[in-house]
Order: C-alpha cells, then structure tokens, then sequence
C-alpha cells in the first residue's frame, strides 16, 4: 500500500519526533529557523488508516534569479530504513520536492555503515599502513546497510562524494566518534576513558578549572575563543549571529535542546562548547579553546562536565560529531581524532549522503559551481 506525504505543522512534526528514540538535531522544526536563507518545510508520510508513520525537515535552497530549488534534508528524513519497500516512502518525496520546484534533492539517511572500537582506531593510527580509517578492519558491520546503498543507486540516488582530503564532505560528516552510554553507569563512563583523560580530567579539577552552564549573553565569550580556534586550526568561522540565532530557535523550541558550557580558570575562560540534544542523542556540537593556560586542562574538563550532564539526561549515546578519514601523521586533525578516542567509545561510518537529480541540467550546473568554489 502506498504511503501519502504532504506538508504537516510544526507541532505534528515535533510530536513526532518525540516518540522515536532518537533524531538529528537538524531534523527538528527549528533547524529550519537556524537556516534563514533556506525555506523551510515539515513533510509528513501517512499510511492507509491516516497516521503520521514518517517525517522530515526539507530545506529548499533558491537558486539565484530562477525559481528552482535544491532540496535539502539533513541526515534524514525520519522514516523507516529497514523498509523493504522503500520507493514508496522516497518517491512520494521526490514527487512532492518537483512540484514544489527542486531540480535536486539531497539527503543523509541515518543508517550506520560499520563501527570501529576506540582500540581498532588506535591500532589503525599506529599501523603505518593505514592511510584511512575506512581502510582498517572495523569492529562491526551492518550488512543491512550495504544493501540499502545499492538499492538507492538502482532507484538512481548517487552517494555525494568527500570534497576534501579530510574525508569531510560539504555537508554533514560521514564519520563521526560516539561514545555507547545506554546501560551504563556514569563510574562505567568514566572507567571507559583513557588514562590520559582520567589524569587530565584530575588535573584540571586541582588546578581549580571550574565548568559552568552558559546563557546567551555568554555567547560572545564562546565566539572570542572560536574565532581564535578558527585562525588555530584553519577552518572558516560561522559569524556571532548564527549561534544567536541557533541558541534563540532551538531553545525556544526545547529549554534543553541547546546548552552551552564555559571553562573557568581564576576568572578566565579557557574553553567553550555548545551541546544539543534530542531524545537519547546527544551531540557535541561546537568547541572552542584559547591556546593560554593549556597545562590546566580545561578541554576534558568541559568535556566530562558535558558528558555527566548528558549522562543525567538520560542519553542513550553522546556523540562527539564529525572526524577526519585519514590517519596521516602530517594532518592537523589528526590530533583531534586521538583526543575524541581517548573517551572511549568507537567510531562509526554513516552511509553518506545521497543526491537525485530532478533536472539532470540544473543539477550539473550546480556541481560545477560547487567544485569551482571549492
């Protein structure tokens, strides 16, 4: 039996999202808010008997002096992967996305691909051999997920290749580091990390680190140590406005959506770190650090103080977001990866996102421009 899709409200949506265990942050109704250059939507599945059985947050892109969008959901839409069926859940979708104008559709299903244990990492750093992580053996694999890729590629999606050495896409990471809390006792957490964590976590704790939750007025204390970050680690910074306005959407819509940490340090801040969460899943957003005062170890300070908070929510995981593929000694993310193993915890590989050209000119033209850009 077919499914129905059409435009739901805000609340349908949300209401929703509230009964599964787990959804993207950018998948709630206020992402949409976060992003004004894109028109937002909340589209609903229903089955035969008229219940809301799938959801999705699709940002529509315009393109510049026509009236033709690129459609964008990411890391979703909300709706069952393990279907056999799946055409009718995806094209439904790409019907409604023509009609409203997109000449191409991008999405990022949430399905893990394979899992890398925290040790499997370690050893693939260690191996000289290893160029990638995707080279190493992994630790577990999903093999439902392998044929979900071919069955989207005999329905004509196409998987939307890294645009960097990095292994980082321009959109969502593919790669991402999780750490399992669900049946977990916080000592069990804590157990998990490396020797080096648990010593530095000590450290800063004597050296008199103190970790506090922030408001929005605190928000221009995190951007000075991002925008520093930023020059750091060579990455182009998101203005002031855009946390602004991301604390301003996602709190209106959940008090606890966002939260935002700072690390003290005789009345310095040292370190910063916005932390979202829906449902069970909670996600290191966005960190940032001033290189002063470094022997006092204020990065596992808030870390940890951001792990136990996460912990007393009730998450089933919290995730540390996006690492780089490569395992090469010369790669400034390099260093980023060995801090987020140290957790504990293990790697995952998502299936990537995935494009279906609805104007097979318009989206041609788009990647062009893209790749000019990059």
């Amino acid at each position: 039996m077919s499914l129905r899709l059409q435009a739901i409200t805000r609340e349908e949506h949300l209401a929703f999202v509230s009964t599964r265990p787990s959804a993207s942050h950018m998948q709630v109704p206020s992402w949409g808010d976060v992003k004004p250059d894109w028109r937002a939507e909340s589209l609903g599945w229903f089955d035969g008997e008229g219940r809301l059985v799938g959801v999705g947050l699709v940002l529509l892109r315009p393109l510049p002096k026509v009236k033709r969008y690129l459609a964008y959901l990411p890391e979703g839409p909300v709706i069952d992967w393990r279907a056999a069926d799946l055409e009718r859940w995806l094209d439904p979708m790409l019907a409604h996305l023509k009609a409203r104008g997109a000449f191409s559709v991008k999405m990022g299903p949430p399905v893990v691909v394979r899992r890398w244990s925290a040790d499997a990492v370690k050893a693939a750093i260690a191996d000289p051999a290893a160029r990638r992580l995707g080279d190493a053996e992994a630790t577990t694999y999903e093999p439902a997920a392998f044929e979900l890729a071919e069955r989207l590629r005999r329905m004509g999606w196409r998987r939307t290749e890294p645009d960097s050495e990095d292994g980082f896409a321009a959109g969502q990471p593919r790669y991402v580091f999780q750490v399992p809390f669900a049946g977990r006792s916080l000592e069990e957490i804590h157990q998990g990390l490396n020797q080096q964590w648990r010593r530095n976590i000590k450290k800063a704790e004597k050296a008199g680190v103190k970790v506090v939750r922030g408001g929005y007025d605190d928000l221009p204390a995190f951007y000075e140590l991002y925008a520093e970050t930023a020059g750091r680690d060579r990455f182009i910074p998101r203005p002031l406005p855009y946390f602004q306005r991301m604390w301003a959407a996602l709190t209106a819509e959940d008090p606890d959506r966002m939260r935002l940490y700072l690390a003290h340090h005789d009345g310095d801040v040292l370190a910063a770190a916005t932390m979202l969460t829906v449902g069970g899943h909670v996600w290191y957003s966005y960190g940032a650090s001033t290189s002063r005062k470094r022997e006092v170890q204020p990065n596992n300070a808030i870390q940890w103080r951001m792990m136990s908070d996460a912990h007393e929510l009730g998450a089933s995981v919290y995730d540390f977001r996006g690492i780089t593929d490569t395992l090469d000694e010369t790669n400034h993310l390099l260093g980023l990866l060995r801090f987020k193993v140290g957790a504990g915890g293990e790697a995952a590989e998502y299936l990537g996102e995935w494009d279906f050209p609805l104007n097979r000119v318009l989206h041609k033209a788009l990647d062009l421009y893209m790749a000019r850009r990059g």
